[in-house]
């Protein structure tokens, strides 16, 4: 049976077009009846995946061509989430390396590649989104033949097979200009070309638990492919981690596998395939599901050590409770404890009152995500300003993480963007001609610098730039660097903004409330235009008197407040501030609401 299997996953840049390459694979494998109804990106469930057209989670799903099985991995292109990617690679036997014909290589994809060529894995690469009008196939094939010589592949992996294709309009071929009918050229060579693992069926049951999901029927539900021997249905079975601890042990539930998207359940699951069980309450990613008499756990790919983290307390504001349904630190707790179980890229701690738990992830984005689903779940919450995480190299010395920057834009803002870079403390490496007056600027660059600064590249850039990060590596510590420049404007009192208050304070600098918006002691209602942080008054109304007629008073007109994302908050933030998050509301405050409070706080020095 596991000949008759193969088991690929799809690694990309993020939006080069593999969720979309997977929707017509399913579709032209007959994957799905005439008459059904398929939404698009139909790997992308969640619901922020469809929102925002990133893929977030891994996720499996399996076609059947020509008699064989594949199973597909769909795998997310952002860097955050790069620990999703890491993991999922030990359960493919072979790679389809998707890279966009106009933009070419990009540095996820070199971060994916690499950890593919290390698995050993001979990635397919395809050359999609063909039909765009600045396509430059031939010349994306030599600069992807330099990245695989780069980073070191061997002659096997170097002496690669290439298609052409567009995802989107279902077709590939083995000529630029070949016949562009459908995906079956594509199909047919994952089966030639990516070899079915060698699997003993005869040995005890073992598979290495790669996804985890949790399910309201069967509970506790663990994705993997199968290494050895055959899971049945009621067999006993147990958990062991990596170190060969047993940590947990019952009987196997139920197993399913993939058909299309869907969940079908089996009796019998063989070695090769790709299966989801259930009937352990315990067990976690990385630990081995296995028969009772096997002693050793198979091996698992390290993820990466997180680069940054922030600390989640209970909302303290006077507005707590108002908004939100879950606001106990308990519930908070346990939200998160539940996160750091599913998702491996994350890390959980708590101080010793157990009131705040600092979450520790792979970047910005990763962070935003969680903080969004847990606001959409009814949590309220304060968030601190994102720490970087250092290390120390063998002398001592300070290392912190550093960051590979590569941004496409229009010749006329490269000096603009290099010189901002530069007060970042990131270094230009490559300048490249990309044609039609556009540059390819690479940097490097920390971590600490880069919080929101996307929203920054945007404006300078007109919204005409393309920025892609991705974690680059532990490097020396470039020195203290200049944090916000702008005094905060804070609310002196509790009550309800005015809107003739709000309109004579507009001189003093960008507002972000408006009338009839809750305000109270401390809240940030605005930045001002220099350095140094004023207590105003945002509820003061207009004094009546009987001496004023209808004609004379002036029309009041409001600047509408800039609409910000969670990671622009977060990067606002100096060390004495924190956010509020509530599910209506995102309100920067300081992290002492009283001001002789803060006047004391920082005469003892005492940190927050």
């Amino acid at each position: 049976m596991s000949n008759n299997i193969r088991n690929i996953t799809i690694i990309a840049h993020v939006d080069h077009g593999k969720t979309t390459m997977i929707d017509n694979l399913m579709k032209q494998s007959g994957s799905f009846r005439e008459n059904e109804v398929v939404d698009e990106r139909l790997m992308d469930s969640g619901e922020l995946e469809k929102e925002r057209g990133i893929t977030i989670l891994a996720k499996p799903a399996s076609i059947n061509w020509q008699d064989t099985r594949i199973n597909i991995i769909d795998t997310p292109g952002h860097r955050d989430f790069a620990a999703e990617v890491e993991r999922v690679l030990c359960m493919a036997d072979g790679a389809l390396l998707l890279i966009d014909s106009a933009e070419g290589v990009m540095p996820q994809t070199k971060f994916v590649l690499a950890k593919a060529l290390k698995q050993g894995l001979k990635p397919i690469v395809v050359i999609n989104k063909l039909d765009k009008a600045d396509q430059r196939a031939n010349e994306v094939l030599d600069e992807t033949f330099d990245l695989f010589v780069s980073l070191d592949a061997n002659e096997e992996q170097l002496d690669f097979p290439v298609l052409y294709a567009s995802g989107r309009s279902g077709w590939a071929s083995k000529e630029v200009d070949g016949p562009r009918e459908n995906l079956h050229p594509l199909l047919d060579l994952i089966i030639e070309h990516v070899k079915p693992a060698e699997l003993d069926k005869t040995k005890p049951f073992a598979m290495l638990s790669t996804l985890l999901y949790a399910d309201s029927f069967l509970g506790r539900s663990l994705v993997g492919k199968i290494s050895q021997g055959t899971a049945k249905a009621n067999q006993p079975i147990k958990a062991i981690n990596l170190n060969g601890k047993k940590v947990d042990e019952g009987r196997l539930t139920k197993i399913f596998r993939y058909e299309g998207t869907k969940k079908v359940p089996i009796e019998v699951g063989e070695a090769g395939d790709i299966v989801i069980i259930a009937g352990l309450e315990k067990a976690n990613v990385a630990d081995t599901i296995c028969d009772l008499e096997v002693t050793e756990p198979i091996h698992a790919t390290p993820i990466d050590p997180p680069t940054m983290s922030i600390t989640i307390s209970v909302n303290s504001s006077p507005l707590a409770g108002t908004e939100g349904k879950k606001l106990t630190s308990t519930q908070i707790r346990d939200r998160l404890i539940a996160e750091a179980q599913n998702n491996v890229g994350i890390s959980f701690s708590q101080n010793n009152n157990v009131d705040a738990f600092v979450i520790s992830g792979r970047g910005e984005l990763m962070l935003e995500i969680l903080l969004t689903q847990m606001r959409r779940e009814g949590f309220e919450m304060t968030v601190s300003p994102p720490k970087v995480l250092y290390q120390k190299d063998k002398n001592g010395n300070k290392l912190e993480p550093i960051e590979e920057i590569t941004v496409d834009l229009d010749e006329e803002f490269s000096s603009k963007i290099i010189d901002s870079m530069n007060r970042r403390k990131g270094k230009l490496f490559d300048l490249k001609d990309t044609g039609k007056d556009k540059k390819r600027l690479i940097f490097h660059a920390p971590t600490r610098g880069l919080m929101g600064y996307t929203s920054r590249f945007l404006t300078l850039t007109k919204g005409t730039g393309v920025i892609n990060r991705i974690f680059h590596g532990f490097g020396k510590f470039e020195g203290e660097m200049d944090g916000r420049k702008n005094g905060a404007l804070i609310s002196m009192a509790n009550g309800k903004a005015v809107a003739f208050a709000i309109f004579n304070l507009q001189a003093r600098g960008e507002m972000f409330v408006t009338h009839n918006d809750p305000v109270y002691e401390g809240m940030i209602v605005g930045l001002a235009p220099k350095a140094g942080d004023m207590i105003i008054n945002v509820m003061k109304g207009k004094q009546l008197t009987n001496m004023r007629t209808q004609g004379t008073d002036e029309n009041v007109v409001l600047t509408p407040v800039r609409q910000m994302s969670i990671a622009e908050q977060l990067s606002m933030l100096n060390t004495d501030e924190a956010l509020e998050i509530t599910p209506k509301s995102l309100r920067l405050r300081k992290a002492i609401l009283n001001p002789n409070d803060r006047k004391k706080n920082e005469k003892s020095g005492t940190p927050l």
